[in-house]
């Protein structure tokens, strides 16, 4: 089980929202200490495996899915590219059990290309499930299959541009639970997100789950943990 650990830190230019729950501010010992705490568990390797390569973690911080403890880690370009909240970045969001809650890859490759078929998409989800997410596979009951935008932030010098991120989402329901799960293909036929265990309040209908791989999320929350 990874062990998450206390690291001080002064937190400057942030909103943080009352009630949030506490966060942690990236250090170099930080992060290498919760990259030992990680590394072997079946959720790290997972995660691994779709991280771009030339990616450096910019952020390790404890947050709370639906008041329980995680671990969120999102990587930037070494390079800087496209650095910062809407900006090319991927991320991981992993329980304190290990498990991999969710994670997303926005790279601007995906603006382009041929969208899988629901068909290619579902055999893909089922394959990256029976993998990352076994525990589920006994429960999950597709809703729908269709394209899915997602947004990307991409700067031509002192111009920025804005992309539009098209996969092919597969969302399910869990039958034990009423939580939500999906699993968004990109035109390379590789997950581009994929998120579980989504709380979903009817009425109002809204997300009730924190939104922590989300860009615009977390600009108007201001609960990362560092300041871009």
């Amino acid at each position: 089980m990874p062990k998450f650990h206390c690291l001080t830190a002064i937190v400057t230019g942030l909103g943080l929202l009352a009630g949030a729950g506490p966060t942690v501010a990236e250090t170099g010992k930080g992060n290498a200490m919760i990259t030992a705490a990680l590394s072997g568990q079946p959720s790290a390797v997972i995660a691994d495996d779709y991280r771009p390569a030339g990616y450096r973690i910019v952020v390790s911080q404890e947050v709370f899915v639906d008041g329980e403890r995680a671990e969120l880690s999102r990587y930037e370009r070494l390079d800087g590219r496209n650095g910062g909240l809407g900006g090319e970045h991927f991320s991981t969001v992993i329980d304190e059990k290990g498990r991999l809650k969710g994670f997303a890859r926005m790279d601007p490759d995906l603006a382009v290309g041929v969208l899988p078929s629901p068909e290619e998409a579902r055999a893909t989800a089922m394959l990256f499930l029976k993998a990352a997410a076994p525990d589920l596979l006994g429960t999950l009951q597709i809703s729908w299959i269709a394209p899915h935008d997602e947004p990307l932030r991409v700067r031509h010098g002192d111009r920025s541009e804005r992309l539009t991120l098209t996969g092919m989402k597969v969302k399910m329901r869990n039958t034990a639970d009423g939580q939500w799960s999906w699993v968004i293909v990109g035109t390379d036929r590789k997950v581009m997100v994929f998120e579980r265990d989504i709380v979903w309040v009817t009425f109002p209908g809204h997300r009730q789950t924190e939104q922590w791989l989300h860009d615009s999320w977390l600009a108007e929350t201001g609960r990362l943990a560092r300041s871009f």
